[in-house]
């Protein structure tokens, strides 16, 4: 682990109650948090980047088909603060807001379990996202943009605050990582929202504040092939002779 820590008294979630059904077709059979990048988990990779940075407490969603998770977390951070949901859920945003249920009073750092990128990087992103207002929603965004459907956002490059999300071009696309106040996390939408980036993208057009932060490097891991771009960033600064995982 990076000799990294942020002293961050907040809590974290992360929502990891997806199917996975694209990598299922790619002929990978573990549940998505299982998933191997370089022969780590994608939840153990995760909950890793939380504890760089300094976050112990943590709330996770799995879904029903992929319970075994929570015995698996369990086992292998028997000294983290876990509160595991498992729940099948109908979105990401039914996702999003069962775990903004759980979370404590102050600001929280949520993460999807996909989200992949290098452990240094999310210290500083969380170093970072602390130094907005409180009352303001953070996103992790990104330039590298590997991603089918990419969530592009468009930054004032003077502030940092974001003034579109969702239109059909931007400067950055989000990277599935969020520092959410309550007030935010109170919300939930008009009736019929269903994904998560519509939230987000109303949570922007109602003028609430939201800023981002830039990551170089986050790898949405939703594809066989996102798995080999992932595994070749790894391997820049793994040894060679580790041990990688096979679906």
């Amino acid at each position: 682990m990076v000799a990294l820590n942020v002293s961050c008294p907040m809590q974290g979630g992360i929502i990891a109650a997806g199917s996975g059904s694209r990598l299922r077709q790619g002929g990978w059979t573990v549940p998505k948090p299982m998933v191997t990048v370089a022969g780590i988990p994608l939840l153990e990779r995760v909950i890793g980047n939380f504890q760089a940075a300094g976050i112990t407490s943590l709330v996770m969603i799995f879904n029903d088909e992929h319970r075994d998770c929570e015995r698996w977390a369990r086992a292998r951070f028997p000294h983290l603060d876990l509160h595991i949901i498992v729940k099948t859920t109908a979105s990401s945003l039914e996702s999003f807001l069962e775990v903004s249920l759980h979370l404590g009073s102050g600001p929280a750092l949520i993460s999807t379990v996909d989200a992949w990128c290098y452990e240094k990087d999310f210290v500083s992103f969380v170093r970072a996202a602390t130094q907005y207002p409180s009352d303001a929603l953070v996103l992790g965004v990104t330039p590298f943009v590997d991603d089918e459907r990419p969530l592009w956002v468009q930054l004032d490059p003077t502030t940092g605050r974001v003034t579109s999300l969702g239109e059909k071009s931007g400067n950055v696309v989000t990277t599935g990582m969020y520092l959410v106040p309550p007030r935010i996390r109170r919300l939930s939408g008009p009736d019929g929202m269903g994904r998560l980036r519509e939230f987000l993208t109303w949570v922007v057009k109602e003028g609430l504040p939201v800023y981002a932060v830039p990551i170089q490097t986050v790898v949405d891991v939703d594809r066989p092939e996102d798995i080999a771009t992932a595994e070749k960033l790894e391997n820049l600064v793994l040894p060679a002779s580790h041990e990688r995982g096979q679906p």
